[in-house]
């Protein structure tokens, strides 16, 4: 551990120590949030939504060029995934090809806290629980309860030692565990360069590059359409326009958080098939909410891990200009 990190997790340590209740609790997420960037280490860590399961093989390093990770599916069709920062590149083999997919990165496990824990205290309330064994480490449970119906609930097993979430658990207002993501290795490491940080390539496939382009100022949709009111706790994070099979024109990309959850809003032009006047299209698979509605010749669709009336909310925020 370089001394950078170590400083760190020093202060980080030192505020938790001089704070009581809640802030004691909320100091330790502070670690927790840090820990998983500023922390190298190697593990494997198994998720489960519904009946789908599936083994990710982690490494992650900082160092004083930044933080870097390399996921990779271990089972089903072969699928690397690469970080360097906030920026994120996805191999995903589809038949003969394998195509590479640009992105923005969002906070991915076990990273799922925000560095600024103060943005998700109006949102959450938190509760410790019994300390428990994860990846035959030691970890207190944290739970940060949802104050409103807008957003799921979380269980933290946060390790004792190292401030690591070890094991995170996603579940509904009736205390439904919809999603479960945990460590069954890991641990420290101390790596001297970089040589790891690259995708196991196939060259005997084609390799074909799909790229959101991230826009600052989207002059061309600004002039169409507007955000009224969004849930609370909800803010934009990303705006990006990207090309969709089958569309001629870009579709807008909007990302909206609340420091936890992630939600995306796609704006584009109807499919003339669409009956002007019919009822918005909601529904719920697993712990993704699904809301598409189409006004005044657009198309709005939001998709998230959140409760149902949250998607309903953004994508009835969506005002058109005449």
């Amino acid at each position: 551990m370089n001394f950078f990190v170590f400083a760190i997790l020093l202060f980080v340590t030192s505020l938790s120590a001089q704070a009581n209740g809640d802030d004691d609790m909320w100091q330790v997420m502070q670690k927790a949030a840090v820990s998983a960037r500023a922390l190298t280490y190697q593990g494997i860590f198994v998720f489960q939504s519904g009946k789908q399961t599936r083994s990710v093989q982690i490494t992650h390093m900082f160092n004083d060029k930044g933080e870097f990770a390399r996921n990779v599916l271990l089972d089903g069709t072969p699928r690397q995934l690469l970080s360097q920062g906030s920026d994120l590149v996805i191999y995903n083999q589809k038949n003969e090809k394998v195509v590479i997919e640009k992105r923005h990165g969002q906070n991915m496990f076990p990273a799922v806290l925000p560095t600024n824990i103060e943005s998700i205290k109006a949102s959450y309330v938190v509760h410790s629980g019994d300390t428990e064994r994860v990846a035959d480490r030691s970890a207190q449970i944290y739970i940060l309860e949802s104050k409103d119906g807008l957003r799921y609930s979380y269980k933290l097993w946060i390790d004792t030692d190292y401030g690591l979430i070890l094991k995170s658990v996603l579940f509904n207002s009736r205390n439904e565990v919809i999603e479960s993501i945990a460590f069954s290795q890991i641990g420290l490491m101390s790596l001297e360069n970089l040589d790891w940080f690259k995708p196991k390539i196939d060259s005997k496939k084609n390799y074909v590059m799909e790229e959101e382009v991230p826009t600052s100022t989207d002059t061309a949709t600004k002039n169409f359409w507007s955000i009224k009111e969004l849930p609370a706790g909800y803010h934009k994070v990303d705006q990006m326009m990207q090309m969709v099979h089958g569309n001629s024109k870009p579709v807008t990309h909007l990302v909206f958080s609340d420091g936890l959850a992630y939600v995306s809003l796609f704006i584009e032009q109807a499919n003339p098939k669409f009956k002007i006047g019919a009822k918005p299209i909601q529904n719920i698979v697993g712990n993704t909410s699904y809301f598409m509605n189409v006004t005044d010749g657009y198309q709005v669709t939001v998709v998230g891990e959140v409760p149902e009336i949250a998607v309903a909310q953004i994508g009835n925020a969506v005002i058109f200009n005449k």
